[in-house]
């Protein structure tokens, strides 16, 4: 209780207290005068104490006037913090969702945003972290107007992503300032789908196009002149289980590029000894190098050599170029493959040939789908143009680069840097 609640009560006791005895002077005099008009002494008694007691009633204070009070909450006092309420139900959401202040300051992210974007610090600006002009004019026109806004937004590292971002203002009870809502709705998947299907149609129908003719004509000519031929018959079936097989060996790395690409966003977290691996995958082509006539020579350091990976998608990577390397430089007879550690921590694995090289203005599109150095080289070793392009798709996943190096004459280096 304040001083100035103790002075209040004071008061008020003092103004019943000199109340009283004004009521009972006056019933006093009232009970005298009617004695000294004649009336008898015990009426004027039963009249005094009749009156005494009606006063005293009369300023006895109420305890229901204490118990009725209401206190009165100042003008000033502070609004309750919406904020608590706004993290726990946006960290329920599995999209990135951050809260933002009128001044496009970060005050809140949910744990999706965390996951995808890092953790912000709060106070931080938009564009500290997104500089689309897209984005930063969207946020600016809804804050500005109050009027929901969104727009499709790309980022190309640390992997290619597409988002609907949509920007909305946030109106809780009691909130002191107006909040907004800033989310990340992604749809890589939808159009890596719509741009699978236009390089399957644009890509697959050419590749598909010269064994489906092959296989057509060989067909023809078995119906036709050759029905009666049985060793035509022999060597045309021969060539034509070739061609399916080419096909398949397609459509194979078509699924399997598409696979990849689906989960590119989604780097391995496992564990992985690079030497099991190469050693696994140089016992499984020995056949293929010992029918080309190439040794394939394995250099590794002494102790562990843990990279973050997936098994069967690094033997899909060293696979590729160990066989590339035996197929297209076989005639250097031999294909080394080193592992170097560097000290800041990155590990190399180097798959280099003495064979013929490859021409400079070839090597940056060594890894396009369907890119090919020389068209029936390739065909006749049977290659289907995807081999390098899966590569990259693995070591993007991997967080890895694919270094190329070649010189003419001199055979080609193909690194992968973790």
């Amino acid at each position: 209780m304040t001083n100035e609640d103790m002075t209040g009560g004071w008061r008020r006791d003092l103004r019943h207290l000199l109340a009283s005895w004004i009521y009972i002077l006056a019933a006093a005099l009232l009970a005298l005068a009617s004695y000294m008009a004649g009336a008898a002494t015990g009426y004027a008694v039963v009249l005094f104490m009749l009156l005494f007691g009606l006063v005293l009633v009369r300023n006895v204070p109420s305890d229901d006037h204490t118990a009725s009070t209401v206190p009165v909450v100042p003008q000033n006092a502070a609004l309750p913090d919406p904020m608590p309420m706004i993290r726990a139900t946006i960290d329920a959401l599995d999209i990135p969702v951050f809260v933002l202040g009128r001044g496009a300051d970060l005050m809140a992210q949910n744990s999706a945003a965390q996951r995808t974007f890092g953790d912000l610090a709060a106070g931080q600006h938009v564009s500290a972290r997104w500089r689309s002009p897209g984005i930063l004019d969207m946020i600016s026109e809804t804050i500005e107007t109050g009027a929901p806004n969104q727009l499709e937004h790309s980022e190309r590292l640390p992997s290619e992503r597409a988002y609907i971002v949509r920007v909305a203002p946030l109106e809780p009870r009691d909130a002191a300032e107006q909040l907004f809502l800033l989310s990340f709705s992604d749809i890589s998947e939808l159009r890596r789908l719509d741009r699978m299907r236009s390089d399957f149609v644009a890509n697959a129908s050419h590749e598909l196009r010269t064994p489906l003719a092959s296989l057509r004509g060989f067909i023809e000519t078995m119906q036709g002149p050759a029905r009666e031929d049985p060793k035509a018959r022999e060597r045309f079936l021969a060539i034509m289980l070739d061609q399916a097989n080419r096909m398949s060996r397609l459509v194979d790395d078509l699924l399997s590029l598409s696979r990849l690409e689906l989960k590119a966003h989604v780097p391995p977290a496992e564990k992985i000894d690079l030497g099991p691996v190469l050693g696994h995958v140089r016992d499984s082509l020995a056949p293929l190098a010992g029918d080309l006539g190439v040794d394939i020579r394995l250099h590794l350091p002494e102790g562990r050599l843990e990279v973050s990976g997936d098994r069967d998608e690094l033997v899909q990577v060293f696979e590729n170029l160990i066989e590339n390397a035996c197929k297209y430089g076989q005639e250097g007879k031999v294909v080394d493959v080193t592992v170097r550690r560097e000290p800041g921590g990155a590990t190399e694995v180097s798959v280099r040939d003495s064979g013929p090289g490859i021409p400079a203005e070839h090597v940056p599109r060594l890894t396009e789908r369907f890119y090919r150095v020389n068209v029936e080289d390739s065909r006749s070793k049977k290659g289907t143009g995807l081999g390098l392009a899966i590569v990259k798709h693995i070591l993007t996943r991997h967080r890895a680069r694919l270094i190329v190096k070649s010189e003419i004459g001199k055979g080609s280096d193909f690194t992968v840097r973790f």
